[in-house]
């Protein structure tokens, strides 16, 4: 996995590099993209290229996140998508990496300028921060806090369809925590506002980073108090209690929804 803390050594041929143009990922043709790009190999491609975003240590060695030019990307040798092309496709380890790559560029993309007075930033705090030399503010890359919860009725699991089927899987309730609210208090807000369900008992789960584009998905299980299924069609398209066995296209295992709805079926 990642070892996330500063780079000390200069960089050098054998860094690995996580290589995007925008916010499409780019992997070789010609392996699995379990193999992180090295620098070498990458500037004989792609040609020289700017040191990068550092992120820690990959398999003992810096790792870093680096942009290159569309117009360099060769469609025989190499192809560019949306990470999440790559999710179940490489192990969990790799894909955090990619992830905190991806949010990484995003952060330093979006974060040029002063949010205070408008200044140009630099890097500082050995890259993990942008400061503004004219104001003094120093900003640091932001989580955006969410849980995720699997409500259970005896041994009926809570499955719901978002709206506009952006994701194509039934799956647990989701949503942002409110500045103010514990993640124990937003499970119960969320599932009241998108299913008009009061639930109760809430203990968590684990986490999970998911970079899209930012969040830390902290998963829980609920269990049912009281209530109808009312949905927030903002939200939800459709929504219904479950059994195991009966459950419709759910996420992959590799998620942390995936995870919670396995758990929950294999303990009723």
């Amino acid at each position: 996995m990642l070892d996330i803390k500063p780079i000390v050594e200069a960089p050098g041929a054998e860094d690995y590099l996580c290589l995007f143009v925008g916010s499409e990922v780019v992997v070789s043709l010609r392996r699995s993209p379990e193999d992180i790009w090295m620098r070498h190999e990458a500037e004989s491609i792609f040609g020289t290229q700017a040191v990068g975003e550092p992120m820690g240590y990959w398999c003992g060695r810096p790792c870093y996140a680096l942009e290159v030019d569309q117009q360099q990307i060769n469609a025989m040798e190499h192809t560019k998508g949306h990470l999440l092309t790559l999710f179940g496709r490489v192990s969990a380890a790799a894909f955090a990496t990619y992830g905190r790559a991806l949010q990484m560029l995003s952060w330093r993309r979006d974060h040029q300028f002063c949010g205070r007075c408008g200044s140009a930033t630099e890097a500082a705090d050995a890259g993990k921060a942008l400061a503004c030399g004219a104001c003094g503010l120093t900003a640091y890359p932001r989580l955006h806090p969410c849980v995720i919860v699997a409500v259970g009725r005896g041994d009926e699991l809570l499955l719901a369809e978002a709206a506009g089927g952006r994701t194509g899987f039934h799956s647990t309730l989701a949503g942002f925590i409110e500045p103010g609210e514990t993640a124990e208090e937003a499970v119960i807000r969320e599932v009241r506002e998108e299913v008009g369900l009061t639930v109760s008992n809430v203990r968590y789960f684990q986490s999970q980073p998911w970079p899209f584009p930012s969040q830390l998905m902290l998963g829980f299980f609920a269990d049912y108090v009281a209530g109808e299924i009312t949905v927030e069609p903002s939200e939800i398209a459709r929504a219904g209690w479950y059994r195991k066995g009966h459950e419709p296209r759910v996420p992959p295992p590799a998620s942390i929804a995936g995870q919670l709805i396995n758990h929950f079926y294999a303990s009723h």
